[in-house]
Parts: C-alpha cells; structure tokens; sequence
C-alpha cells in the first residue's frame, strides 16, 4: 500500500483523472482525485487511514483558497470518502480537501488538455 501511496503522492498536477495524496506518512493520510476533464470534474475527498471507531466526518473542498462547500464523508471499507458530482471546476484551479480536526490537505490543480481521446 506504501508504494501506491507514494506513487500517488508524487503525481503531477493533470487535468483529468488525476489525484494526489499529503506527503506524509505517518498519521492521517488525506487524497483528492479529480475524474474529469478540462474544467468539468467530480471531485473525491478520501481518508484512506480513519481509526476503526470514525464512521463519519466533515469534509471540506476550496477552490483557490476558498471555501466551497462541505459535506459529510462515510466509511467505505477501510476509508472514509466523498464524492462532489461532476461540476465546473473551471481550469487552473487549485482543488483543495480538508477533513475536520486534522491538520492535512491534498491538493489538485486542473488544467486544459483540450479535447483530445482519454485512454
């Protein structure tokens, strides 16, 4: 699991379908991923190590350094998880997820590719 975390973790910032998880890896591990294109995407906050008692929590998106909204994630087996639908996210944004009362936030940035095939 350490490997695809770090592989996630060293990601570079894309338009579509990308994520990328905090730096750090001891205590909470917080990844946002962006399914998309462009600047429609759907936004995923995800927790991938909760304690086993966490069953919910708030969860917070930016956009630029802004708060846009918050909503309550749930646990999915071993995470916790929220998922935005498919909105415009505009490009060059900095997306941001923050889960209440940890100090880590995972960041995306979107950007334009144009209307090339995704594979």
């Amino acid at each position: 699991m350490a490997a695809v975390l770090l592989s996630i973790a060293t990601a570079e910032p894309a338009a579509a379908d990308t994520s990328a998880c905090t730096h750090h890896f001891s205590g909470p591990q917080v990844c946002i991923r962006l399914d998309g294109r462009n600047h429609l995407n759907s936004v995923t906050a995800v927790w991938t190590n909760p304690s086993r008692g966490t069953e919910r929590r708030s969860v917070s998106l930016f956009m630029n350094g802004r708060h846009f909204r918050t909503a309550q994630a749930h646990r999915v087996g071993n995470t916790l998880s929220y998922t935005w639908s498919t909105f415009d996210t505009g490009t060059d944004t900095k997306l941001c997820v923050k889960f209440a009362r940890i100090s880590r936030t995972a960041c995306e940035t979107t950007r334009y590719i144009g209307d090339r095939a995704q594979f």
